[in-house]
């Protein structure tokens, strides 16, 4: 049975430690509630929590019906989006606990689409699992098929963590996301590696195919050096959102993070190392700003599992634009990670690939 590698038993165990406060206006009593503390999945989402934490709060509420929503700073927060992909881009300094505000009354429909608790958050999941799976396989046909069991099973693992039931369901949708010879590679070198180091080919070919992507971006005029003096996020009009597949040619070369990231993002590079048919942006895919009205457990990548390739392409930004954060599953990796090793194991359980990033472009000239 196949119990997943040491990396994704990290992303599915990995958690974040929240308090949450509830707004003011909506304190009924003296003294206020103290805030509640709960340990959130990095893989799960916000409005799963409400169970856990209204007890805290239900002797203070006001008269209503809930309509549970949360912010960050006064931002509210897409409850679509995983927990840990929310921390990662929202918090450039991890902030821990992170402070959090619930709302059970007043849900601002103007900005969040709404969530009827967990069925909503479960069709979510199992239509973004839809569009993976067709970005893979050019077709949705297996998660279409899936029996009702199999589906709770499913969805029932994610909530629960249990990684071992995921695999096994998952496995019967056939969404392979090509080989990673890089973590096979690495697992019997390690036998003998403290004798000697790994070979610089050891990322091996990576096979021709499409990768779900989910990647979003902070694009900041303001200059920084450290990541604790980046200005504060208050507005999803400010974030760019790119839902687009990531196409690669297996050539016998070492496909990175760097490669990947330059084809989601190609308007920030001037690289001309690469080829249009080494590297090419595919038709399927959208880019657009996250509108208003739509609905941890840190490792370094040296822990996470770094090589050397052969073939490390320079960063090239174009207009002196600079990459400040990129950000993974709460790593930061290096940018010639192999990107088979990424997508391998630090996919979300929908078989995308979330990816956050800060980008500094240059000042604009005044005249």
């Amino acid at each position: 049975m196949d119990r997943g590698t040491e990396a994704q038993k990290y992303v599915w165990e990995g958690a974040i430690p929240l308090q949450i406060h509830l707004h003011e206006s909506e304190v009924t009593t003296l003294p206020p509630p103290p805030p509640a503390l709960i340990l959130a999945p990095r893989i799960g989402y916000l409005p799963l929590l409400v169970p856990h934490i209204k007890p805290f709060f239900s002797n203070t509420l006001p008269p209503g019906v809930d309509a549970v929503w949360f912010d960050y700073k006064g931002m509210p927060l897409k409850w679509y989006i995983p927990t840990g992909v929310l921390f990662d881009f929202l918090c450039a300094e991890p902030e821990r606990p992170w402070n959090l505000t619930v709302h059970f009354r007043g849900y601002p429909g103007n900005i969040l689409t709404p969530c009827e608790g967990e069925d909503s958050i479960k069709w979510s999941f199992i239509n973004s699992l839809k569009e993976a799976a067709y970005i893979i396989n050019g077709n949705c046909k297996n998660v279409m098929n899936m029996s009702q069991s199999d589906q709770v099973e499913l969805w029932r693992a994610v909530l629960n963590g249990n990684l071992e039931a995921y695999l096994r369901i998952s496995s019967k949708l056939k969404l392979g996301l090509g080989g990673d010879e890089f973590s096979v590679k690495l697992n019997s070198s390690s036998l003998k590696s403290r004798q000697s180091t790994v070979e610089t080919d050891t990322a091996g070919p990576v096979k021709t195919g499409r990768i779900p992507v989910r990647l979003y971006v902070w694009s900041v005029n303001e200059d920084f050096d450290d990541i604790e003096d980046a200005p504060h996020i208050d507005s999803w009009d400010k974030i760019s959102y790119i839902n687009r597949p990531v196409e690669i040619h297996g050539e016998g070369k070492c496909f990175t993070l760097l490669d990947a990231v330059k084809t989601l993002l190609p308007e920030f590079f001037a690289d001309k190392s690469l080829s249009d048919e080494e590297i090419s942006t595919p038709e399927v895919g959208d880019e657009r700003r996250l509108p208003s009205e739509d609905a941890s457990s840190t490792r370094s990548a040296e822990e996470a599992g770094e090589t050397v390739c052969e073939r490390v392409e320079s960063c090239c930004p174009s207009d002196n634009t600079e990459i400040k954060l990129l950000r993974i599953q709460g790593i930061e990796p290096k940018l010639e990670i192999p990107f088979a090793w990424v997508v391998n194991n630090l996919m979300n359980p929908e078989y995308f690939l979330h990816i956050c990033v800060y980008i500094k472009l240059p000042e604009p000239i005044t005249m």
